[in-house]
């Protein structure tokens, strides 16, 4: 706890979450327990571009986005300069942080980033290699983000005030997604892509999926970003029944607006699945079972999650958490579809056509 000292004298926190779009909604939770814990106090986040592309203009927790300049271990898309680097630590210092925490893996390198802002008081995750703080939990790789973030942050006296992110939608999302479907039926939105290969489910399986949900009345849409055109392409291309691609297309915006207006969501272990959640999408999840411990959604009200536990690599047998090898084999291909289908139809109302499949993915033991 920062007690005794009067949280009012807490004004100005800097929380460092500089990674990916699923990275920023697992640390919601968090944010808004700094908010409710310290009302008057300002939460800068320490980030990306795209970050405050994202909440600049959106209520919520944070009030602030600095973008970080490259940084090793912190921000990796270009060679860290060292007097942006030294420029940016002085701007920080400027700032006068009360309070500065790292949450933003490890800290083999975050720490040192977060010790140079200067703050007054330093807590984050620490590995046993990593610079200490002056409050830290241990860093355990399996352990619920939502959890570890809350971890970090009730270091500094913030209990939680939730745990399902929550992310507000904007009538400009909404004025985006509208532009881009217009569609009768219920909104299905297909997610094939994720960062690691591992974890994404083989393309010909989404299909079937599109093709059974198409056919109990659904509109099918498919989403990726810039970098997933192909993948999104080849799944329009294997169904049969009428689809949309919006890969490439949608700004995060528009996408958060797709996903608010979707009655459903069938996706990868990717930000996002976890985006549609925060914003109140009900959500179809595959999971390889180690990012199933760190990601899978909590709640079972409008999620189900399908999990493989495929831990050897399906091409050469390597230990794929322990000792992991190059091959960019999929570890959740065994998910069965009719397990997946059943599953969507039973979140979307309709008549689920495989009674048996819906037990089994409900209950795995049932099999």
């Amino acid at each position: 706890m920062i007690a005794p000292e009067p949280r009012g004298e807490v004004e100005r926190i800097a929380v460092l979450r500089a990674n990916d779009l699923g990275d920023l909604v697992f640390a919601l939770p968090a944010l808004e327990a700094l908010r409710v814990t310290y009302p008057d106090a300002e939460i800068t986040l320490l980030a990306k571009e795209w970050h405050r592309e994202l909440l600049g203009s959106r209520a919520g927790p944070v009030d602030r986005v600095i973008a970080v300049p490259a940084h090793r271990g912190v921000r990796e898309d270009r060679e860290p300069e060292e007097l942006e680097l030294e420029s940016f630590f002085a701007a920080m210092a400027a700032e006068r942080f009360d309070v500065a925490l790292q949450m933003h893996g490890g800290g083999r390198f975050s720490n040192a980033f977060v010790a140079r802002l200067g703050a007054r008081i330093t807590a984050g995750a620490r590995t046993p290699d990593a610079p200490a703080l002056d409050r830290s939990i241990t860093y355990v790789y399996l352990q619920p983000e939502v959890l570890r973030q809350l971890e970090i942050v009730g270091l500094v006296g913030a209990p939680p005030a939730g745990l399902e992110p929550r992310l507000a939608v904007t009538d400009e999302d909404r004025g985006q997604a509208s532009a881009h479907v217009a569609v009768d039926g219920p909104l299905v939105v297909l997610q094939p892509g994720a960062s690691d290969p591992r974890r994404r489910w083989p393309v010909e399986r989404f299909a079937a999926v599109g093709d059974a949900l198409a056919a109990s009345g659904a509109a099918i849409v498919v989403n990726g970003d810039g970098s997933e055109r192909a993948l999104a392409a080849e799944l329009a291309g294997s169904m049969r029944a009428p689809v949309r691609d919006l890969s490439g297309l949608l700004s995060l915006g528009g996408l958060t607006g797709v996903l608010a207006r979707a009655r459903l969501v069938v996706s990868n272990d990717s930000g996002p699945l976890h985006l549609a959640a925060a914003v109140g999408a009900p959500t179809v999840g595959i999971y390889w079972g180690p990012s199933a411990i760190n990601g899978m959604l909590a709640a079972r009200r409008d999620h189900r999650p399908l999990v493989s536990f495929t831990l050897a690599c399906p091409r050469c047998g390597a230990d794929s958490l322990r000792s992991p090898c190059d091959h960019a084999d999929s570890h959740v291909a065994d998910v069965p579809v009719d397990e997946v289908v059943a599953a969507a139809q039973h979140l979307l109302g309709a008549e689920v056509d495989d009674a048996a499949a819906l037990q089994r993915a409900l209950d795995p033991r049932a099999g």
